[in-house]
């Protein structure tokens, strides 16, 4: 302990310099209690429960010791005759079964896992009354900045959590190494014991295990005769309607070949796309620090970001999670999918507008500039057939379920392609975008695509894979329909919290913030009920190669979901707003959530379509490629940012704010390298789910299968 206490000493010696050091880099920014407040937070947050669990561990450990010890110089007899005298009624059952047959029954115990959940708020009631003039004045008090300290904080927490786990369990391990020993010496003994009055004494204690009250001790049995009616509204039979009861599950309709087809299709149009969207997005990370490494207008910045942000997004994951939807609908309706050619006629609209979007991108043609409708209209009428049409099949294809009610995947997926065809309605008209108007419309098309088509789609595909994957149902059906609800509500409402401070109508704006904090509610019920359906099944993460996707997936839904939440504050929304936490940022919802979901959600059907599973080793590599590329991306990138945007809130010359962003661009297109090659990776693994390739001939195998062929 004394080591513990120097080393954390130590430790904090070095923050608090470092601190001091980095103050001053920062022209003087933050200032001394900003830093005090910041230490006392790291302290609190992270090693005050590292070194309680560390006292704890080492008095739980010492005292075991000393207790095994004890038990010890006891000797074997006492300890046999203390553990027949407290024998538990199925043991009991067990023993006398043993001496009736002479045979003893082996059964192991499923391990117990412990489910840790971390759900932390904190709301600060002077959000709107803070000093946007004085940036200097308490950085780390204001809320956005103290909320996002935390949501950095939780995964590293969660690592320390799985760290004391895992020493918890060596521990135990170590101590029971004699259990087992003593245990194998009480089987033999029990095997060979033959004593007629220890079995009479079982029997009794058996009988008195069994024992149970009737409930009627101080009543009698007859029905309360109530002449007053006080009674009436009691019932006798008691009834939960707080939950809804549990989805039963159902059978699997095996998949015909013509829909398989369809869906692999999918899933290798999307997997093209994912390539060439990413492989434009990896030049345009080079460009960041190697500016002039081509002159021409069609590969300028401005031409190709479009490009890598619509293909990406409409290409690759619009593509997969149809792709996916026409799997799981029909799954989840216990029926077949109403009409392959409508999927059919659907995929190649989409694919003809990425095409055609693409080239009049890079040719110059857009939609003036709006961020992710930057397809002009005709190109854009494409992906709206293509929705009208698949609405239309998953609608039929749920009217024609054999199952009672309608599972939720299924409420997520189609309200899901409802609301995106309103919303690219509401964006491509031309009747309300005059002036300001034009900007409200852009947050909300911009927003509700993000939240309304990927997030809430992707959410039903989680509730179908997720319980399917861990063979359990979903945690609470109740909280999923709360979640879905209340996202409706929510998500619809917060677009214009990207324009705080611009001259829209301050009531609305104030709207967004509200409704921003309202999405506290969906996303804590849907990580609360993704989380809880993992409870007493984590190991099963260990043997898995699509749960780790899935999980990720589910603790960047709260974080980054968080995250946004955080960002519509007034002040965070000043510091942040029009800086690269913004794509930081939306790279950590699009890729974290949607891609790693999409990703689980292909690995769980393709061996299901094709009968081949992908190389496990390189799954591995794809999924740590990914998830640490993203990392090197995404961090450097926030850090960068909040540095950039205090120096904006200063009044530093922009030219300074360049120069500062250099390095963390650096780790930008180091990040979004590594993630590029697990692409490869992964397009890869596809190409080895498909392929017929030739099987290797075992000599010995063949020459007895001539053998057989040869008449007798």
């Amino acid at each position: 302990m004394k080591t513990t206490l120097k080393f954390l000493f130590l430790f904090l010696l070095i923050i608090s310099l470092s601190n001091s050091s980095y103050a001053q880099n920062a022209t003087n920014i933050i200032t001394d209690n900003s830093h005090s407040l910041a230490l006392w937070l790291v302290f609190f947050v992270f090693f005050i429960p590292l070194l309680a669990f560390i006292g704890i561990q080492y008095f739980k450990f010492k005292n075991e010791v000393a207790e095994n010890e004890a038990w010890k110089k006891l000797g074997t007899d006492i300890h046999f005759s203390e553990y027949l005298k407290n024998l538990s009624k199925n043991q009991i059952r067990k023993f006398k079964t043993l001496k009736a047959q002479n045979k003893l029954d082996n059964e192991g115990d499923k391990p117990k896992t412990l489910t840790i959940l971390l759900l932390f708020l904190l709301y600060s009631s002077t959000l709107f009354a803070q000093d946007l003039n004085n940036p200097r004045q308490d950085f780390f008090s204001q809320p956005g900045i103290i909320i996002t300290i935390i949501l950095i904080f939780i995964p590293i927490l969660l690592g320390v959590i799985f760290a004391m786990i895992k020493a918890n369990n060596l521990i135990k391990t170590y101590l029971n190494k004699g259990k087992i020993i003593e245990a194998q010496l009480f089987a033999e003994h029990i095997k060979n014991i033959d004593d007629k009055e220890l079995e009479k004494i079982l029997s009794k204690r058996e009988a008195a295990l069994n024992f149970n009250l009737s409930n009627t001790e101080l009543s009698g049995t007859q029905k309360a005769e109530d002449s007053i009616g006080i009674l009436n509204n009691i019932r006798d039979k008691h009834e939960t309607h707080f939950t809804s009861l549990k989805k039963k599950a159902v059978r699997k309709p095996t998949l015909e070949p013509q829909i398989a087809q369809l869906i692999l299709w999918y899933f290798g149009c999307a997997t093209f796309w994912l390539v060439v969207g990413t492989g434009i997005g990896e030049y345009l990370g080079i460009k960041f620090i190697a500016p002039d490494i081509d002159h021409e207008s069609w590969l300028s910045f401005g031409r190709l970001r479009p490009v890598h942000t619509n293909i990406v997004f409409w290409g690759w994951a619009s593509i997969a999670m149809i792709g996916l939807g026409h799997y799981v609908v029909p799954i989840v309706s216990n029926t077949k999918i109403y009409s392959i050619k409508l999927g059919w006629i659907a995929l190649i609209l989409t694919n003809l507008m990425v095409i055609f979007g693409t080239i009049c991108l890079m040719s110059g043609m857009n939609n003036g500039g709006g961020e992710f409708r930057e397809y002009i209209w005709p190109v854009m009428a494409f992906f709206a057939v293509s929705l009208i049409l698949t609405l239309a099949n998953f609608i039929m294809t749920v009217a024609n379920r054999t199952t009672k009610e309608i599972y939720i995947s299924n409420w997520y997926i189609v309200s899901a392609i409802i609301f995106t065809i309103i919303v690219a309605l509401t964006a491509y008209l031309p009747f309300w975008q005059d002036g300001v108007s034009e900007t409200i419309v852009q947050g909300y098309f911009m927003h509700s695509g993000v939240g309304m088509w990927f997030t809430l789609y992707t959410l039903g595909l989680l509730y179908y894979f997720i319980p399917q994957q861990i063979n359990k149902p979903i945690y609470a059906y109740s909280l999923g329909i709360l979640a879905f609800w209340t996202q409706i509500l929510f998500y619809t409402i917060i677009g214009t919290h990207h324009f705080v401070f611009a001259p829209i109508a301050w009531w609305l704006q104030t709207v967004a913030i509200v409704g921003s904090v309202g999405m506290i509610i969906p996303v804590v019920a849907g990580t609360i009920n993704f989380t809880m359906t993992f409870k007493g099944h984590w190991h099963k993460i260990t043997t898995s190669y699509t749960l780790p996707f899935f999980l990720v997936a589910v603790i960047y839904y709260f974080l980054v979901s968080m995250q946004g939440t955080v960002e519509a504050f007034k002040f965070t929304n000043l510091l942040w707003h029009f800086t690269d936490f913004t794509v930081a940022h939306a790279h950590l919802g699009f890729y974290g959530l949607i891609t790693f979901a999409l990703w689980g959600s292909i690995y769980v059907v393709m061996p299901r379509l094709t009968g081949k599973e992908p190389p496990q080793h390189l799954v591995g590599i794809h999924f740590w490629l990914a998830f640490i590329g993203l990392l090197f991306y995404s961090i450097p990138l926030s850090v960068g940012a909040t540095l950039r945007g205090l120096m904006w809130m200063e009044g530093k010359p922009f030219i300074d704010s360049v120069v500062l962003m250099f390095d963390f661009w650096v780790w930008r297109a180091i990040g979004g390298s590594l993630m590029f090659i697990s692409h490869l990776i992964f397009a890869y693994n596809f190409y080895k789910m498909t392929i017929n390739e030739v099987a290797d001939i075992d000599v010995k195998e063949e020459a007895f299968k001539i053998l057989d062929q040869q008449p007798q």
